[in-house]
């Protein structure tokens, strides 16, 4: 009896299972909010220099005030960042329209930096918090590096919750999680400074790594194999939903604090209700918790309804089940592992290429919405709601024509779409936008395959250590993502063939990674490198014996 065989005797898609994982997924509505808040507390308004204190004692309307503090760039727009050392009164001639004459001789008037701060155009927005700490001009840099400092807690969350996830189990680290999310997300609402705006967002970002990790966990070990595909693919749907959601929220809380606040309060529901959550069994076993573990598969047994068989359940039976587990968890296998053989050094790096692309750029479009010139709550809907048929199409690719090609499609075709858009004149707004929501469209894709892919490529016996490794090269992306659209400041056209370029290499990368549809999952290492050469697989020395010593101390527990 396998714990697959064991699972089934208590009821593996019983009524505990759909409470289960309903409960785990509505989380995830709310990840993406702070995922993609950004967008929305970090929306740059239409601004320019303050003008001059001693105007004030003049009844000027607001137009007027402008024209003779602030000059015009080269678009005929005022500038940002620069205004008048002394106010022109001479283009207020002509009943307040001034003539190229007069523009010229503004135009060779001395200037001077925004020394008395700025003036914002709040009419979409109350407030952001680029408005609150006047992070424009000079401090602009300042607000891609927020994003990329909740990158940074998101990679330092995987690290630090992926390990003690492991050690202490699942369950407490998702409580813990939970809070973490609530307490620096309504901290990070009430900051007094952009400074520690930035430390609880990096909280925040640990806190989103904890909760996927752990969500993921619980989820699919309390499944059977048969239904992980549909459950991920509907949880998966939730992250979707929950772009949406945001789009909702937010159109309807212009006030950055109180959005804020608004996508982090029901973070304390889920910890409460977290407390309900069953720990994993199969991790209680792993961790020698096995009266635990027992207790735990009786109790969902009479949650589903068959106590009789839940009743039958004792230490020899569980013990028997968890024989191949065992055998994986006391291998001496680590990260270095992944390079160690041709096959698994290939394929490691060519899969680190594929996830560090397609979240370099997804975030890079998805954390820019502004440039569009389309409305941010509208263009948020459409990229949200593109993710849908998206998943759709790479679903049946993947079923029908195979991992490989659908991988290599997906970033290749997202590639050339963002080089596409680079020779749109920036006046084809609509044009950009549906180039740019299609090729968000496909990385959302090939987000879907890589992580199916990834799973299917990597033997059990490393799995765990492979899916952190590739997690990781994808925040990475994240974290470099935003700081790419610094260098649009100089150079314009630069962001995007960064962007462009680097999915379209990562696409030609993933040409030489195996296919695996209709494929049995490897096991071990020597299974990978097996298939690599296309030999037969057959377990290593070193894991056989493994194997071997585990049945072994099993049989002696057992007696």
């Amino acid at each position: 009896m396998g714990f697959g065989d064991l699972l089934e005797q208590v009821g593996s898609t019983g009524r505990f299972q759909i409470l289960h994982v309903t409960l785990l997924s509505i989380p995830v509505l709310m990840m993406a909010s702070h995922n993609l808040l950004q967008n929305f507390v970090a929306a740059v308004p239409p601004h320019y220099c303050r003008a001059h204190t001693n105007l004030s004692q003049f009844q000027l309307s607001p137009e007027e005030t402008l024209l003779i503090t602030v000059p015009l760039d080269h678009n005929g727009k005022p500038q940002k960042c620069q205004r008048y050392v002394a106010p022109q009164w001479h283009l207020l001639a002509n009943n307040g329209t001034a003539g190229s004459g007069e523009r010229e001789e503004a135009g060779d008037a001395d200037l001077q930096g925004c020394t008395d701060g700025w003036s914002y155009n709040m009419t979409d927005m109350s407030s952001t918090i680029i408005s609150d700490w006047h992070l424009v001009c000079d401090l602009r840099s300042l607000k891609q590096m927020g994003q990329t400092i909740y990158m940074g807690g998101v990679l330092v969350g995987a690290f630090v919750f992926g390990a003690l996830s492991d050690r202490y189990g699942r369950r407490i680290l998702l409580l813990f999680s939970n809070l973490l999310m609530a307490v620096s997300g309504t901290c990070a609402a009430f900051s007094p400074s952009f400074s520690l705006f930035c430390l609880f967002r990096f909280g925040c970002g640990m806190a989103l790594s904890g909760l996927g990790l752990n969500t993921f966990s619980l989820i699919v070990e309390w499944i059977p194999t048969r239904v992980r595909t549909v459950v991920g693919t509907l949880t998966g749907y939730c992250y979707t939903v929950g772009q949406l959601i945001l789009a909702v929220i937010a159109y309807f809380i212009r006030d950055w604090r109180w959005l804020t606040l608004a996508v982090s309060l029901p973070f304390y529901v889920f910890f409460l209700y977290s407390w309900w959550f069953h720990e994993s069994s199969r991790w209680l076993v792993l961790s020698k918790k096995s009266e635990q573990a027992i207790k735990n598969l009786k109790s969902v047994a009479k949650f589903n309804g068959r106590r009789e068989e839940g009743e039958k359940i004792n230490i020899e039976m569980l013990q028997e089940s968890m024989i191949k587990e065992m055998s994986c968890a006391k291998g001496s296998y680590s990260v270095l592992d992944l390079f160690r053989t041709p096959t698994m050094r290939t394929m490691t790096v060519c899969l680190s290429a594929v996830w560090l692309s397609t979240s370099f750029a997804y975030y890079g479009l998805a954390m820019d919405l502004q440039k569009f010139g389309v409305d941010i709550y509208l263009i948020q809907v459409i990229f949200g709601a593109v993710d849908i048929p998206a998943k759709i199409v790479i679903t049946v690719s993947m079923s029908f024509i195979g991992r490989r090609p659908s991988q290599c499609g997906a970033l290749i075709i997202a590639g050339i779409t963002i080089f596409i858009n680079l020779l749109v004149p920036y006046d084809k707004q609509t044009v950009r936008t549906c180039l740019a929501v299609m090729g968000k469209g496909c990385l959302a894709a090939s987000f879907n395959c890589c992580y199916l892919y990834s799973g299917e490529l990597y033997p059990t016996i490393i799995r765990q250590n492979g899916m952190g490794w590739v997690s990781m090269m994808a925040r990475v992306g994240a974290m470099v993502a935003p700081m790419v659209l610094l260098m649009g400041d100089y150079i314009p056209w630069l962001p995007g063939l960064i962007y462009g370029g680097a999915p379209i290499l990562s696409g030609l990368a993933a040409i030489f990674l195996p296919e695996t549809l209709g494929s049995p999952l490897p096991d071990t290492i020597q299974d990978v490198e097996d298939r690599g050469s296309g030999r037969s697989s057959k377990k290593s020395p070193k894991e056989a014996i493994v194997l071997q010593d585990t049945q072994e101390n099993f049989l002696k527990q057992a007696a």
